[in-house]
């Protein structure tokens, strides 16, 4: 007579959650908007620098980091290989659709990034956007001490988007309606300006001349911001118009049924965890 013994489970190791990849988040912005706006702080700059010394040490960083918040989210299970897959899919898309460039960059390049980060979490959305504007660097030969810049404006847009899946509860938007399309449309057409003006202090702090638009070291915070806002008017908002403008209308044209092709997948990219079954 044989007695069959119970198979003894090991409990798996507990998971640690999102902290890790959050961490780098927040270090990966800090490390970037230090070096974009340090110029301001200094007593004397160089206007021949233009960020083209502290660029490459910049990018030196920020690709580790990028890397690291993938490892992470790897390695706490918050990201699987299906879910790297379609990153790294959904990157390959989006630098190709920066080709066709225009005025105010490609007009077609920064609505993916928005709905992305908006379904799938403001994370996935700066991934996205970060490494989007690196493929597409070396697809259109734009490799320039603004590059880095650039990656962490548009991580920035798709992290941005965090806020709008509570905003769209706040204001009792229906999910798949027009609502919803609009809301991320004015979040669109918003960042169609905020990406110039980001983009604007890698250069404007060091072509500082006497004319009052032009930064000088020793200027009170409030005197700044009353001349950066009329450098911006006059030389920025007209590009950034355009942007802005492609931004918002392309999401109200394909807003609605990638939403729906993107949240069809998300069940599917989901990582749960399956029990061990004998």
């Amino acid at each position: 007579m044989t007695t069959s013994t119970p198979s003894v489970r090991t409990a798996a190791p507990p998971r640690s959650g999102p902290w890790l990849s959050q961490v780098l988040l927040a270090l990966t912005s800090l490390v970037g908007a230090g070096t974009l706006l340090y110029p301001f702080a200094l007593a004397n700059v160089s206007a021949s620098s233009n960020h083209a010394g502290d660029a490459p040490f910049l990018m030196l960083l920020l690709v580790p980091l990028l890397l690291g918040i993938i490892v992470a989210d790897l390695s706490t299970q918050q990201m699987n290989a299906r879910v790297l897959a379609a990153l790294g899919m959904l990157v390959a898309i989006n630098a190709v659709l920066r080709l066709p460039a225009g005025p105010g960059d490609s007009p077609t390049f920064f609505f993916l990034v928005m709905l992305a980060g908006y379904v799938y979490g403001g994370r996935f959305g700066f991934l996205l956007g970060a490494l989007s504007l690196f493929v597409s660097a070396l697809l259109t030969a734009g490799i320039g001490p603004w590059l880095p810049f650039q990656m962490l404006a548009m991580g920035w847009m798709g992290l941005g988007t965090t806020v709008l899946p509570p905003l769209r509860r706040v204001l009792r938007l229906p999910e798949g309606g027009w609502g919803e399309v609009a809301l991320l449309a004015v979040y669109g057409w918003l960042w169609g300006f905020l990406f110039g003006a980001v983009m604007n202090l890698t250069f404007w702090p060091f072509g500082f001349t006497d004319s009052a638009i032009s930064w000088q070291p020793g200027l009170g915070l409030a005197e700044t911001g009353r001349r950066y806002w009329a450098f911006y008017l006059l030389t920025s908002l007209g590009w950034d118009a355009v942007r802005a403008l492609f931004n918002g209308l392309l999401i109200v044209a394909f807003g609605r049924p990638l939403l729906v092709v993107l949240r069809r997948f998300r069940s599917r990219l989901r990582w749960q965890a399956v029990a061990d079954s004998h």
